[in-house]
């Protein structure tokens, strides 16, 4: 819920995530003739657009409006599209993760222990399988999100959800910049060398119109990217079950082979049981980048189709199949055809060079057409990985800014019920770490995979602690605590080896942000608590004002009478606190009180059309309590109200509409004022009523700014 007459939000956690009922609807009982005096406003189209506005519309499209029922069917993805939008991250790290793998088992100080890919790629598979495993039943925990920053939130603590969260921020501005700088390699590896110098301007292209495709709302940018997904997973299901059956005459002779293989380096003094293990440890965690991207489906829960906990569900089932056949099958075929590397050219380039030449494909005439195909649907699919960071980046700053970690402006949502300050945000952000890393591959792997398995580690053990706790509840304790206690044992494993060997080589600059990060979430909880301390304060004084009965005045405003219009939200301290200073702006002059107020549409209580009801039901509520303080203090009253995602926008159209109706009318809005103004003032609380006044001057409204001082 917005509150126009604050300019801060100081609302807590609990009721920015949905639209609660009033706590004092008790101690202030309604006439009956109060309800009918809210009136909802709706929009008209008397004005052609601006220049601007026509190009705004050309790029993100026309603004949605929430009076519409179908609203939510627009905005949300069936199992299917889901699996395309959040599942190309997962699915697009087989593109570097498993060849990262297969190359530590062939390079290593003891030798070339390749043989050992068939048991990496059994561990892949089932690496795969638990982790979904486990977020499945994360997602039957947390159906509205149960992302690590919120798991963790609930489970560990606010630290650790604090941890978890900027964890998951930096991670996914990773998500952007390494998905766009390896889809940029793949392409341009197949075009000539002095092309190379436009590579880096043409990801940075890429970040911005992935910025623009998600300010136009998730499911334009999902079914946009749909043919590319598809062709991905047609030309490597064709590799790989191809390579393998190409190979599969041979199977008994290369068991004979990995059978001898792994007698020799046992037997070899250097290496023994222990060295082995510790190479296929080794290679097992640099291959971590495989598992990105398991998490993004319950991050996204608000953007899942009706029932969301089946589809949610279903996703997990279609990103685990997908992943468990590409990066285990690739390493595989790897295996059966005896890949190395080569120079400029990636793992699956030449295995596919390879397979395109076994097959005869060259002999049909076909072998050009599908190498290229093939490399340039993993450039694509690559791209659209990309798109998961910005899906899941902008809903997990909006679950800490609703916390009051971040500003609150960053739980907005635009005209396209998009979260577009966050997407602006981490486009930003990922365009910084292209430049500073030059869009090295090596540079920003080694930067990236950390916090992946950080968050994987805290909700894992959040998780398991969970289910501790229910034991005597919950009679499937003991599977899910098991399955948990394995799933907390691979991710912390992975995450030790993987900050051991990567500290120095790139690692500590995300440690280094992610540490930054937090201190900044925690300086700027401390200030909204500090400012909430006041204002709770202010309602205490103001909620329970004294009044007489023969003072009552239900009465219908007459229109040619001098009109205060007060700006409010909620019904709170702040805005009875306006009302009064309204009434004496000149003291005894107005003769009527209309209230005015937008139930705004955040990241918060957008879950749903009966979320949406609720917000419109809290929003009359609170009017009716303005109207009937009014009527008690002898006021004829009445008010106006609206749904949108834009305060000042709606306000404005709603003040002109009073105004129409009430010409002796001034608009008077509450504002925070600090003793000492500094730039953190208008970074943590919004500016509604000044840059609704500037309006309203142009419309020829007259506006007055009342303030409310806090030291």
């Amino acid at each position: 819920m917005s509150h126009p007459d604050s300019g801060s939000e100081p609302s807590d956690s609990d009721s920015r995530r949905t639209a609660a009922k009033p706590t004092n609807e008790a101690e202030l009982p309604l006439p009956p003739a109060i309800p009918n005096l809210i009136v909802e406003v709706g929009r008209s189209e008397d004005e052609a657009p601006s220049l601007p506005a026509k190009v705004k519309t050309l790029l993100i499209g026309r603004p949605r409006d929430l009076s519409d029922k179908r609203i939510f069917q627009h905005v949300s993805l069936i199992a299917f599209l889901a699996w395309v939008g959040l599942g190309a991250d997962g699915l697009s790290s087989s593109c570097y993760g498993p060849s990262e793998a297969f190359h530590h088992l062939a390079h290593t100080a003891t030798g070339s222990h390749t043989y050992l890919a068939i048991f990496l790629s059994l561990s892949t598979i089932i690496t795969v399988f638990v982790i979904s495993a486990c977020y499945s039943h994360i997602i039957e925990e947390f159906p509205s999100g149960g992302g690590g920053y919120l798991v963790a939130s609930k489970l560990l603590g606010r630290p650790a959800g604090v941890l978890s969260g900027s964890a998951l921020l930096v991670d996914y501005v990773l998500t952007v910049t390494v998905s766009i700088a390896a889809a940029g390699d793949a392409l341009f590896g197949l075009l000539p060398q002095e092309w190379q110098a436009w590579k880096i301007w043409v990801e940075g292209a890429g970040i911005v119109l992935l910025i623009v495709l998600n300010l136009r709302g998730v499911k334009e940018s999902v079914t946009f990217l749909l043919p590319i997904f598809l062709i991905f997973l047609a030309t490597h299901a064709i590799l790989i079950a191809g390579a393998f059956f190409m190979h599969v005459s041979a199977a008994g002779e290369v068991t004979r082979q990995i059978v001898s293989s792994v007698q020799t380096s046992v037997a070899r003094p250097d290496i023994g049981w222990l060295g082995l293990f510790s190479v296929f440890i080794y290679a097992y965690s640099m291959g971590a980048g495989t598992y990105t991207g398991i998490e993004a489906v319950s991050n996204s829960m608000p953007v899942m189709r009706e029932p969301r906990v089946a589809t949610a569900k279903r996703t997990m089932l279609y990103m685990a199949l997908s992943l468990a056949f590409t990066a285990g099958g690739l390493m595989v075929v790897y295996l059966l055809h005896d890949i190395q590397a080569v120079e400029g050219k990636t793992m699956n380039q030449v295995l596919t060079e390879a397979f395109v030449h076994e097959s005869k494909l060259d002999s049909l005439g076909l072998g050009p057409t599908f190498l290229w195909v093939t490399i340039i649907s993993e450039g694509a699919l690559l791209f659209v990985a990309a798109q998961a960071g910005f899906i899941d980046g902008p809903r997990v700053l909006a679950n800490m800014s609703l916390d009051s970690y971040f500003p609150h402006w960053f739980g907005n949502l635009s005209e396209r019920l998009a979260t577009h300050h966050g997407i602006l945000l981490m486009g930003v952000a990922a365009l910084a770490a292209l430049a500073y890393t030059g869009g090295s591959i090596g540079a920003l792997v080694t930067m990236y995979s950390i916090n992946v398995f950080l968050t994987f580690s805290l909700s894992m053990i959040g998780m398991l602690l969970h289910y501790w706790q229910v034991r005597r509840s919950n009679r499937l304790w003991k599977r899910r605590v098991v399955l948990f206690g394995v799933g907390t044992l691979l991710c912390i494993s992975i995450l030790t080896v993987t900050v051991y060997e990567k500290f120095l080589l790139g690692g500590w600059v995300t440690v280094g942000v992610t540490g930054a990060i937090v201190a900044v979430c925690f300086a700027t909880r401390a200030y909204y608590d500090r400012i909430n301390r006041k204002i709770r304060s202010l309602n205490a004084a103001l909620t329970e004002l004294p009044t007489r009965a023969e003072d009552l005045n239900t009465n219908e405003p007459d229109p040619e009478h001098p009109t205060a219009v007060v700006l409010v939200g909620g019904y709170s301290g702040l805005g009875i606190h306006t009302m009064m200073n309204a009434l004496r702006f000149p003291t005894n002059y107005y003769k009527n009180l209309v209230f005015v107020s937008v139930g705004v549409a955040d990241s918060g209580n957008f879950k749903g059309e009966e979320a949406m009801e609720e917000l419109r039901s809290h929003t009359e509520q609170s009017l009716a309590k303005y109207v009937d303080l009014a009527n008690r203090f002898g006021f004829p009253s009445t008010s106006f109200m609206a749904l949108g995602t834009d305060p000042v926008e709606e306000l404005e159209h709603l003040c002109v509409q009073v105004v129409k109706r009430f010409p002796k009318s001034t608009i008077f809005a509450g504002q925070l004022i600090f003793s000492r103004e500094t730039i953190i003032q208008h970074l943590f609380h919004n500016q509604t009523a000044f840059s609704l006044q500037r309006r309203l001057h142009w419309d020829g409204v007259p506006m007055v700014i009342l303030p409310t001082r806090v030291r």
